[in-house]
């Protein structure tokens, strides 16, 4: 039986998918902060007839630890993973530092993604046709700050997202160039009326509360992205709201690619043995 492992799983598209892929059959593994919002998926899986098939993990992907104790949960109860969806991400309208001392939305919105995926491929390398979603910035975001990766200076607020966004599309570009039978896909959705979970200065709350009523569906950015999923058309597939744009940008181009990802391995060597290395193939 299938497997889908999807983070920020619990709420919002990464939620709609869970139950998408419920509905087709799979196992699904949703991994959030919130236990109650993990026993509600479960509650209403089960009410679908699928409760059996509904799993959640309780997991912090902001420290480097978390993602090596979620890899090895995942080694030991889905050996072969057919989806997985990196999803997690949390605002932050002010600056702050994880318990590993990494800015948090490089930590939970890049870092992460970076460990999970290279860290769960011998798991998707067990199935026939794996594939990889992550929500990123579908060419829009950047520029990369090379000389400050954790936004010490002029912390942009928003635009942490954004930054977020741009590592995730050179992340996914290295990751389809090395393991190229395993497909990336980066999304940018758009505008979608999910719970833009986060912490939010006064006149950025106002702005969000707008956003939640007059984002599209959440279903509606579901659909467009599962045929995505389905049949990935190349190793990279960057996707705006439904509609494959290209990759021969200088937002995917791989010696950018490249040396992120040496600088990401760098920085791993560097943290506290407490944080633990990377642990996964290059």
């Amino acid at each position: 039986m299938a497997t889908a492992v999807i983070t920020g799983g619990t709420d919002g598209i990464g939620r709609a998918l869970a139950t998408a892929y419920l509905e087709r059959g799979h196992h699904v593994l949703v991994v959030g902060t919130n236990p109650a919002k993990g026993e509600a998926f479960r509650a209403d899986a089960h009410r679908r007839g699928a409760g059996e098939r509904a799993h959640f993990l309780a997991a912090d992907l902001g420290l480097v630890a978390e993602n090596r104790r979620l890899i090895a949960h995942v080694a030991a109860h889905h050996p072969a993973v057919d989806v997985l969806v990196l999803g997690a991400r949390y605002h932050r309208s002010t600056r702050a530092e994880t318990a590993d001392g990494l800015e948090s939305n490089f930590a939970l919105y890049y870092l992460s993604r970076h460990l999970l995926s290279h860290g769960l491929l011998p798991q998707l390398r067990r199935t026939a046709s794996p594939v990889v979603l992550n929500f990123g910035g579908a060419g829009l975001a950047g520029p990369v700050r090379w000389d400050d990766l954790q936004l010490r200076r002029d912390y942009p607020g928003t635009g942490a997202l954004g930054h977020g966004g741009a590592l995730c599309d050179l992340l996914a570009a290295h990751l389809a160039h090395l393991h190229p039978d395993v497909p990336q896909v980066v999304n940018h959705p758009g505008v979608v009326a999910t719970s833009f979970a986060g912490e939010y200065d006064r006149a950025t709350a106002a702005h969000v509360d707008r956003l939640r009523v007059q984002g599209r569906p959440v279903t509606e950015a579901v659909a467009q992205i599962l045929p995505h999923l389905d049949a990935p058309a190349a190793p990279l597939t960057a996707v705006l709201e439904g509609r494959r744009v290209r990759t021969d940008t200088p937002a995917f181009d791989p010696a950018a690619a490249l040396r992120l990802h040496t600088a990401t391995e760098r920085l791993l060597a560097e943290l506290p043995a407490a944080a633990g290395p990377s642990g996964r193939p290059a």
